[in-house]
């Protein structure tokens, strides 16, 4: 029951970060990405710290204070700076089908670093959701900007962090409570990002913004952070990193959805197909024997 809880609670995540690529595409070009991300972390932290306390959860202990303050500035520090800045260059669309690597990456690394078994049902559910986003995102691909390819590469950047992060997590995690752990990476990210931003005058334009604007950023704080990656975290508590980071296949299809409501991005039948291949591999990934490899 516990994985089965792991494994929605991933799929939740991704639909919301689906939402969150369409957010932060439509603000992208009127903040520093920097900017953007110190706002998005330091809201979610706002939040995530008082409802930390009152859990009563288990804080890191001080041993581990370490290694969880590398993840936050790894996770919440880095990644939103590259996951920001490729979708300057990029729709959110393709920018989130470069992000679809992260099961590959995820996989690959647990099996490196002896963290987990590569099976071929896991790598075939793996390959045909994958290969499913990118059937739902061809005529994207087709009428890409002129340099999307910076941004897939900053997306693709963006997501072996997060693999690296979804592998070396969990002990930390077993030894915490998720939302402890979460709220003190992300504040640590925050803190790092502020420090940043104020540093370069990234807070500039602020001022300028329309409401319309900040309603999308509270949004990413709020959704796209503290639910999002408090999710992500449970879900890494309660199952393998590849399991969870298969989820992210649904990404792409909820951030089409939205690019097309908010951005005027293209909707193609596609995406159908696309969203019944990705269905399809998460239930060859997540389904069947659980690896006996090495498990923290």
């Amino acid at each position: 029951m516990g994985e089965i809880l792991g494994i929605a609670a991933a799929l939740l995540s991704s639909v919301l970060g689906g939402t969150s690529v369409a957010a932060t595409r439509y603000v992208v070009d009127s903040i520093d990405p920097l900017a953007l991300g110190a706002f998005r972390f330091g809201i979610g932290f706002l939040f995530l710290l008082p409802v930390s306390l009152l859990s009563g959860g288990r804080w890191p202990r001080r041993i581990d204070w370490a290694g969880v303050a590398a993840l936050g500035a790894l996770f919440f520090g880095l990644f939103p700076v590259l996951f920001n800045a490729s979708l300057i260059y990029t729709t959110s669309a393709r920018g989130a089908l470069a992000l679809s690597t992260l099961p590959l990456l995820t996989m690959l690394t647990a099996a490196l670093l002896g963290i987990e078994r590569l099976t071929t049902r896991k790598f075939t559910g793996v390959l045909v959701a994958t290969l499913g986003v990118a059937a739902a995102l061809l005529t994207d691909i087709s009428s890409a900007p002129a340099n999307a390819w910076r941004g897939d590469l900053l997306m693709v950047a963006a997501a072996m962090c997060m693999a690296f992060y979804n592998v070396w997590s969990r002990p930390f995690i077993a030894r915490a409570s998720p939302i402890t752990f979460v709220s003190m990476g992300m504040g640590v990210g925050a803190v790092i990002l502020i420090t940043i931003s104020l540093l370069r005058d990234s807070f500039e334009p602020v001022p300028l913004l329309s409401l319309p604007y900040w309603s999308a950023i509270i949004f990413l704080g709020l959704f796209g952070a503290a639910i999002t990656f408090f999710l992500w975290t449970f879900a890494l508590a309660h199952t393998t990193p590849t399991r969870v980071a298969i989820s992210i296949t649904v990404n792409p299809i909820a951030a089409s959805l939205v690019g097309m409501l908010i951005l005027d991005e293209p909707f193609t039948f596609n995406i159908i197909i696309g969203l019944a291949a990705v269905c399809l591999g998460i239930g060859l990934a997540t389904t069947g024997t659980r690896s006996k490899g090495k498990v923290l």
